[in-house]
């Protein structure tokens, strides 16, 4: 039966910036689905344990900031999850940060921060599970772009290169791990109402104009994100290789 493609049952997902907002939703739905879930997060994520509990799966959680984090350090996160968990079948490269200043002002922090949060930690988590799921026969793995994969933004030059780069990573890594049964995949959602998009809906003038141009006519939620996160981490999409699937209400459409 077709819908027996889509559930995760005994399989293994390590999501990243699943404390709140776009990483608790999918880290959810992906539990909703069958998976036991590890989580890695700045702060903890006390909130989603709590509901993947009440789901009847398991659940680990690493504390770590990606800002400073060290490869070694990302390894060990790795290596903690399947000596805890058994597996890693799922990685979500989630968590990411937003600077918001015009280029000609743009400092070197904001940069590096930006770049070492969005892109290196998700290229050296992948590189790491990588290695797991090649061990395993296989896995999944959804890195979240931005609508900003595809265009330019404004007074957001990191994040637009960081998004940038996810979309080519997805890609290079698609073309190398196929062979390995790993399918390396992107979401790319919209306008999200999140604490990253907090500023620009607090601005009528910004939102007004944003929402002008989402044929949806709404902002997207985090649980728009549950369908196509499950989708990706199943084997309902075992052809899907290097695809960017945009959750983004129509907005690339316009």
């Amino acid at each position: 039966m077709i819908l027996d493609l889509f559930k995760l049952d005994g399989k293994v997902a390590l999501v990243t910036g699943a404390g709140q907002g776009l990483g608790q939703a999918m880290s959810l739905g992906l539990a909703e689905a069958g998976a036991d879930i590890a989580t890695l997060d700045r702060t903890g994520c006390k909130g989603t344990c709590e509901e993947i509990y009440d789901l009847g799966r398991r659940y680990f959680e690493s504390v770590v900031d990606l800002r400073e984090a060290s490869v070694e350090q990302l390894k060990d996160v790795v290596a903690n999850v399947v000596k805890e968990l058994g597996r890693i079948d799922i990685l979500v490269n989630n968590a990411g940060t937003i600077r918001r200043t015009p280029a000609v002002d743009f400092s070197e922090t904001d940069w590096d921060d930006v770049l070492q949060i969005n892109l290196k930690a998700a290229f050296f988590l992948s590189q790491a599970v990588g290695r797991v799921m090649m061990s395993q026969g296989g896995g999944k793995i959804i890195n979240i772009a931005s609508m900003l994969s595809f265009q330019g933004g404004i007074t957001v030059p990191s994040y637009t290169a960081s998004k940038s780069g996810i979309a080519g990573i997805t890609r290079a890594l698609a073309n190398e791990w196929a062979k390995h049964n790993i399918n390396v995949n992107a979401i790319a959602p919209g306008y999200m109402a999140t604490d990253n998009t907090a500023a620009l809906r607090a601005d009528p003038n910004r939102s007004t104009s944003i929402l002008d141009r989402i044929p949806a006519g709404r902002w997207g939620t985090p649980d728009d994100l549950k369908g196509a996160v499950v989708f990706l981490a199943s084997p309902a999409s075992d052809y899907l290789n290097g695809a960017i699937i945009p959750v983004d209400g129509g907005w690339l459409a316009r």
